[in-house]
């Protein structure tokens, strides 16, 4: 019959009856057209969905932590005669860090004692000198008084003609010398004043107390700078410089501590990637060392120069050799909430800055 199902005899003997082929048929017709037009649309989707945010943010990978750094040196010469921090170690601002031999410097105050008591009798000799004047200049007025009374005498017996040329001129000279004896009393007695003067630099105090009063002023101060604290709170890098012995020279470096309380992102993006980047756009930072850690920040300042442009040689394209390269340019990426982990002065970054948002 035309309606029953087609059968086919093996070579067994046994009939096998076939399925008819039309639903495989309609199910190859309706994917034909779903594959011709959903495919493209999904792909023109997902392009136009990525060109929709493309534009919306830039990123980079070549972004380090940066914290701030502070040297510390000795103000002071000397040999280290203790050590009180250890690598690593955290800090706090006027911990002390090491010792540098005091010795010298209590000498030196010693020493400036001295030039201190010296200077104080030096000024008590000038004042008794300056008050001996006086005696000295009463002693010359009263020196011409009595010259001048034997020159008028011998004056008045020259005229009369009962004294002799000699015993007149003598009395003459007798006067001429009490009045340069009062003139040089009034000299020293000048010389003793200004002596005692003070200057309008130090007024009211001799100038001789007053410098060794400075010198132990100073000693005292290079006594106190012989401890050498913490500057700022942090943590403590370096400390193999300090050595148990060692003569540090004043001003050289010696420890650095590195400051836990500042901690940002210079990211270094291309060029190109500038042009609608602003100062105080959110950007979002993730760090190589601490997976799935995201913090918030911002755009804090756009570097003035591209990094080669600070290197230490700069490129030269003037040559005929140039070969353009994009540069990069640091941009400073403010931290703005705590991280729960620690920011270490140099980590691996990403960071991703949304150019829609800032001013």
């Amino acid at each position: 019959m035309a309606d029953a199902d087609p059968k086919i005899e093996t070579s067994a003997g046994t009939e096998v009856t076939l399925e008819p082929a039309a639903p495989a048929r309609k199910r190859r017709g309706l994917l034909r057209p779903i594959l011709m037009f959903g495919v493209p649309l999904i792909v023109v989707a997902i392009a136009g969905y990525f060109w929709a945010i493309s534009g919306r943010s830039v990123s980079t990978d070549n972004a380090y932590v940066h914290q701030d750094k502070t040297s510390v040196s000795a103000d002071v010469a000397g040999k280290i005669v203790s050590v009180d921090v250890r690598e690593n170690q955290h800090v706090n601002a006027g911990d002390v860090l090491f010792r540098i031999d005091p010795e010298p410097y209590r000498i030196a105050i010693t020493q400036a004692d001295a030039a201190i008591a010296n200077a104080q009798v030096e000024l008590q000799t000038l004042q008794t000198s300056y008050v001996g004047t006086g005696a000295d200049i009463q002693a010359a007025k009263d020196r011409i008084k009595q010259a001048q009374e034997d020159y008028d005498r011998q004056a008045a017996l020259m005229k009369q003609g009962f004294t002799t040329r000699a015993n007149f001129q003598a009395a003459q000279h007798a006067l001429e010398q009490a009045r340069a004896a009062y003139q040089s009393a009034l000299a020293d007695a000048a010389e003793a004043r200004s002596k005692l003067a003070t200057g309008s630099a130090v007024p009211g105090q001799n100038p001789a107390i007053a410098a060794a009063v400075a010198q132990r002023n100073k000693a005292m101060l290079d006594l106190q700078r012989s401890v050498v604290r913490a500057p700022i709170s942090g943590q403590v890098s370096q400390t193999d410089r300090l050595v148990l012995g060692q003569y540090m020279m004043a001003g050289l470096p010696a420890v650095t501590i590195v400051a836990d309380q500042n901690s940002w992102v210079e990211a270094n993006f291309k060029e190109t990637d500038l042009n609608h980047m602003r100062v105080g756009q959110p950007a979002e930072v993730s760090f190589d060392a601490y997976r799935g850690l995201k913090l918030k920040g911002h755009v804090q300042s756009i570097g003035a120069g591209t990094g080669s442009e600070f290197s230490v040689l700069p490129a030269q394209n003037a040559n005929g050799n140039w070969v353009k390269v994009t540069q990069r340019v640091p941009v400073r990426i403010a931290i703005d909430e705590k991280s729960p982990r620690q920011l270490i002065a140099g980590l691996s970054a990403d960071v991703t800055v949304d150019l829609r948002g800032g001013k």
